[in-house]
């Protein structure tokens, strides 16, 4: 009991800091210590931004002398992977310690992942220049563990439906045939186990779709929209690598850009991206509908929070345009794996009572909604 004690005393040390030690005075171990300095290193911060000042005879305020290699190699030493990497993500998103995107060895450290990815979207104006190039390949890393986790199960559901009089030695989940599969390993029946022994799956084959499709992938460079950003643009890249679908990305803010010549090069254009400023949709919409050259073998999607600082009236009358011409038109209010986004819903139903279907879909939903309209 005791002991328990004695650890939840040390947990609340942590918590509260090394100026609680008055207070709570408590024994740490060794690496309870170190603990205790890699949080004091970041957090002590904390003491400065709120004009807190050290007693005479009391301790410095400072951050403990580590260098921030040292620092980030203690977190990752120190504590679990998931409160690493919220350590980290403070340390940027709430201190702005910007050292460790300019810092080699730190840069080396870091996890590649799309936490990552997005505070360097948000923090690139900071970075050495010098440091690109290792800045471009956490990119290039994020973006192909992103298209290797989502490149097959969207080309698979876009490229066709199934062909149940064909048998397909590709083995995908989706498409297992199970009648078949049970036929042929009948002669694998084990008497003792009372059951199948199966050694030989077999998988429907999908009819292949050669009528070309035009894909318009509008996207928000809203600070909010960095998840959605990303995967709108990884979902580009795949789509690009179709011969049936041409797509189209175009990014806004109050100005328009179209990134469709750079599809192919999803580090490049996550290295455009300006997040954050004003957010003109209607003027992004009326951009989009000069795209248009096949409505009905169209499908327009807008992923944005629906903040509108453009012209509502001009949005909406652009809404109603894309639908009487008879593309296929969807909103997002997100595009990534979490679908729980912040949104202008009074914005949001407004277009949907003018013909915008409204969503917020993963990459594999929204390739689902868009093989229901192929089909």
């Amino acid at each position: 009991m005791e002991n328990n004690k004695q650890k939840l005393l040390s947990r609340w040390r942590l918590v509260l800091g090394k100026y609680a030690q008055q207070q709570l005075d408590v024994s740490l171990s060794a690496d309870m210590s170190r603990m205790e300095r890699a949080l004091d290193y970041l957090y002590s911060r904390e003491y400065k931004g709120r004009g807190v000042k050290p007693s005479s005879g009391e301790a410095s305020l400072d951050p403990s002398q580590l260098t921030i290699p040292d620092w980030l190699g203690e977190v990752k030493k120190l504590f679990p992977k998931d409160s690493a990497k919220i350590i980290e993500k403070h340390a940027l998103e709430r201190y702005e310690l910007t050292e460790l995107l300019n810092n080699p060895e730190s840069l080396k450290q870091l996890e590649p992942d799309l936490d990552l990815l997005r505070l360097l979207l948000a923090f690139k104006g900071n970075i050495d220049p010098s440091l690109m190039q290792q800045i471009r390949d956490i990119i290039q890393k994020v973006i192909d563990n992103l298209v290797r986790k989502l490149k097959s199960s969207i080309q698979q559901k876009l490229t066709g439906k199934i062909n149940r009089s064909l048998s397909s030695k590709i083995k995908i989940r989706q498409n297992f045939d199970w009648q078949k599969t049970v036929r042929k390993n009948l002669k694998n029946y084990d008497a003792d186990l009372n059951k199948i022994i199966y050694q030989d799956l077999r998988f429907f084959a999908r009819s292949k779709r050669y009528f070309p499709w035009h894909v318009i992938l509008c996207v928000d460079q809203s600070a909010s929209m960095a998840n959605s950003l990303i995967y709108s643009t990884v979902m580009a890249a795949i789509l690009f690598n179709m011969p049936s679908i041409q797509v189209n990305l175009v990014l806004f803010d109050t100005s328009v850009i179209d990134m469709s010549d750079q599809i192919d090069d999803p580090v490049e254009i996550m290295l455009s991206v300006q997040l954050g400023g004003g957010t003109n949709i209607a003027k992004a919409m009326r951009y989009c509908e000069q795209l248009l050259t096949t409505p009905q073998r169209t499908i327009m999607v807008l992923i944005s929070d629906f903040e509108e600082g453009g012209s509502v009236t001009e949005l909406i009358a652009s809404c109603r345009r894309f639908k009487e011409s008879g593309a296929n038109l969807l909103g997002l209010a997100a595009l990534d794996e979490s679908g729980s986004p912040q949104y202008d819903h009074n914005m949001a139903s407004r277009l949907a009572a003018n013909g915008m279907d409204v969503a917020a879909l993963t990459p594999n939903e929204l390739a689902e909604w868009m093989a229901k309209i192929i089909a």
